[in-house]
């Protein structure tokens, strides 16, 4: 079975994954999702953009979890429904990306102020075979012992 991303262009694949965002060649200011036709500063009248990937680790800004099912076009992976955590992670980009949290952790493993890094997994399979999305992996002090 092949993996795709389920948002083509969203992130990179591999061992390094990242969020590719675009900067404004004008002012340098960086967007995510990316953007095209115009700059997001208001200050700015910028037209320009190229592709930046974003850092893969942030600091938790929000969590929450999703007691209820989303509406589609989301795709359960299991039925019934379990639910998931969510994070919003601020990147030093100076960007807040909110995103799920990595299958196996929870509510409980989240605190504001806490790290976390990009990780791509797998959101759902069907007959075109797994479609990966980037989640938000809490980074433990056991876990960033062993990266390093």
């Amino acid at each position: 079975m092949t993996a795709t991303p389920a948002i083509e262009g969203w992130f990179t694949t591999g061992a390094q994954p990242a969020l590719v965002g675009t900067g404004c060649t004008t002012c340098a200011t960086v967007f995510f999702p990316r953007a095209e036709g115009f700059c997001r500063n208001p200050a700015c009248a910028g037209e320009e953009f190229e592709d930046v990937e974003l850092s893969r680790h942030g600091v938790i800004w929000s969590y929450t979890d999703a007691q209820y099912q989303p509406p589609p076009p989301y795709i359960p992976r299991t039925d019934p429904y379990e639910p998931f955590a969510l994070a919003a992670v601020e990147l030093p980009e100076g960007l807040v990306v909110l995103g799920q949290v990595a299958d196996g952790y929870g509510v409980h493993d989240l605190r504001v102020g806490g790290e976390a890094e990009l990780v791509v997994e797998t959101l759902y399979t069907d007959a075109d075979g797994d479609h990966t999305i980037w989640r938000w992996k809490p980074v433990t002090e056991m876990g960033a012992e062993a990266d390093q």
